[in-house]
């Protein structure tokens, strides 16, 4: 029945998408006219590069041959590894969190006058958001002539003991480094992609000051499924003689980090609380929104002061003294504080003008507010939710009370989707909606947001399995919904006179859930906001009532609502595919 139902899901929305589709191909690309567009679709072709699935099996025993694999790509894209070293890195990893800490850190040096590179990941809406100079995506002709450069070299030198090419972030990786070798940056903020021991990132050997921002469960399947086992691989990025800083951690994972600083001789330092850092009545604003945001602040601080200092930098006097040999080691601490220095104008200016697209991001849009935070591990939701509940607290409350709150989520890869939905509970939303990362029915058109390793079908199945979960829980939960059990199959129902199509279950009593599934996140929306959003462009054809008696009641509401709330989280690609469907600015 299963197979069945996903076998009428793909033809009906094949038929929905129209002839724009394209059959996904694993042959080697052409290389064709060196413009952006076709430098993405070339790039794409890499997520299924048949010789590097091959390479993959081979070196899954052997993760040390993952770097050395890594070197030769570099040296046949006309780079030797100490070439990386005039790039004055700061190599940041952990679970959560590393994207800001690199993103206040990259702010906080910029505003020093330094010219920054900064190379992220994942992109939200452009596959050239990944590597920025001076906190601005590279342009698409900077791309482009970089993407070239590299892919035409790496092509060139393919043989027959060499007859692969890099993998997608591998070959980024390769591509940043050449940007901000020739466009001469200062320095380069470099994010790990994942761990820290084999990411193809950990060719580099000499950075500044290295980085490790909060730690928990995530990518268990290559990393590990206990923390500690997770802090062993972040770890892997200490150097010897190079200072590296981490944030509070749990006993056992930060014992395990001091091992792994001891064992290479790197020293390891813990950093204070933000608290410590606000003296007196000063108070220390951050660009980006929510409390655990502050430790990602406080490593911030310590990343760009000691790279000011180690690269001799002058910032004042009460600024650059003596950091590392004055931590303090305490009888209850396995790794010595680094002790605390009073910020410069730089910093403090720094922390407050950091922007992070998709984290703790709120975007008021008439009745309808979006609250945007990309979480994907246990304790990243949990921050999510203390955010959001404090966020929408402190929003005005409609005089007649009419406030309705939605869910929006997906997740991907092996994470616990129902731990993370369980977290979720307590902001007691009136709708959870489900929804793949697919902006539209169909990518075609969508280079930027391809993901060629996951399949509708499978994208799909998940989102429902997500909502027999929420289902789940808001039964455990003893709610006045009881929803009816769903089955895969029968799931689809088109609605060709409205051009939605909305995904509902069989269920002889509809009307008690207060879930739906959609095929992508631009029909959810659509459902979501009722045209009430007015950024968001209406649809060719009205979409404001559904042939499901749930979608059909709930739009009632949502119409009839004086506030409209969104928390939309989970999945980096879903909170990228609504912010480019929010804000199409973001796509030029």
């Amino acid at each position: 029945m299963v197979a069945r139902g996903l076998r009428a899901l793909r033809g009906a929305l094949r038929g929905a998408a129209g002839s724009g589709g394209r059959r996904l191909s694993t042959r080697p690309a052409r290389v064709p006219a060196a413009d952006y567009q076709d430098a993405i679709r070339t790039l794409n072709t890499l997520q299924t590069n048949a010789s590097y699935l091959e390479q993959v099996k081979r070196e899954r025993g052997d993760p040390r041959a993952q770097l050395e694999a890594m070197r030769g790509f570099l040296e046949r894209s006309g780079l030797q590894v100490e070439d990386l070293d005039r790039l004055n890195i700061i190599h940041v990893t952990g679970t959560k969190g590393k994207g800001s800490a690199c993103a206040f850190t990259e702010r906080i040096l910029r505003g020093y006058g330094l010219r920054t590179g900064f190379y992220s990941s994942p992109h939200l809406v452009q596959v050239r958001e990944r590597i920025r100079i001076n906190g601005q995506p590279l342009s698409k002709e900077l791309f482009s002539k970089y993407f070239w450069l590299v892919y035409r070299r790496l092509r060139g030198t393919k043989d027959e003991s060499q007859a692969n090419m890099p993998a997608y972030f591998r070959f980024l990786t390769i591509m940043a480094f050449h940007v901000f070798l020739q466009e001469k940056v200062d320095l380069a903020v470099v994010e790990v992609g994942i761990g820290g021991a084999f990411d193809c990132t950990n060719i580099i050997r000499a950075p500044v000051v290295c980085g490790v921002s909060s730690l928990g469960i995530d990518h268990t399947s290559i990393l590990g499924d206990t923390v500690e086992k997770i802090a062993w691989q972040k770890g892997g990025i200490f150097k010897p003689g190079v200072p590296a800083f981490t944030v509070p951690q749990p006993e056992q994972p930060l014992e395990v980090l001091r091992d792994r600083a001891r064992e290479c001789g790197c020293p390891l330092y813990l950093c204070p609380e933000l608290d410590a850092f606000e003296a007196g009545t000063r108070v220390l604003e951050l660009g980006l929104a929510g409390s655990h945001q502050r430790s990602n602040a406080a490593l911030a601080l310590q990343l760009s002061r000691t790279w000011l200092q180690r690269r001799g930098y002058e910032a004042g006097t009460d600024v650059l003294q003596d950091v590392l040999p004055g931590a303090e080691l305490s009888a209850q601490r396995s790794v010595p504080l680094a002790p605390t220095f009073c910020p410069s104008d730089a910093m403090i200016q720094g922390l407050r003008d950091t922007e992070w697209p998709g984290r703790t991001q709120v975007l008021p849009h008439g009745p309808v507010t979006w609250y945007i935070d990309g979480a994907h591990t246990t304790s990243s939701i949990q921050a999510c939710v203390r955010w959001f509940r404090q966020a929408a607290l402190n929003e005005d409350k409609p005089q007649d009370g009419s406030e309705v709150r939605v869910l929006l989520f997906n997740a991907t890869g092996d994470r616990d989707t129902a731990a993370l939905l369980k977290l979720l509970l307590p902001c007691h939303f009136d709708y959870a909606v489900f929804c793949p990362n697919f902006t539209e029915v169909s990518v075609a058109a969508n280079s930027d947001q391809q993901n060629f390793n996951v399949t509708l079908e499978n994208a799909l199945t998940r989102c429902v399995e997500n909502q027999k979960t929420w289902t789940r829980l808001m039964e455990e939960k003893g709610g006045p919904w009881l929803p009816a059990p769903l089955e895969v199959g029968g799931l689809l129902q088109p609605d060709p006179l409205r051009g939605a199509l909305l995904l509902v279950p069989p269920a002889e009593r509809p009307l008690n859930s207060t879930s739906l599934v959609f095929p992508c996140i631009s029909h959810a929306l659509q459902w979501i906001t009722q045209g009430r959003d007015p950024h968001l462009p209406l649809p060719a054809s009205k979409v404001g009532a559904h042939p499901h008696p749930v979608a059909t009641s709930g739009a009632v509401l949502l119409q009839e609502a004086a506030a409209i709330r969104v928390l939309v989280t989970g999945s980096l690609h879903l909170v990228g595919g609504v912010l480019k469907l929010l804000d199409p600015t973001l796509s030029q």
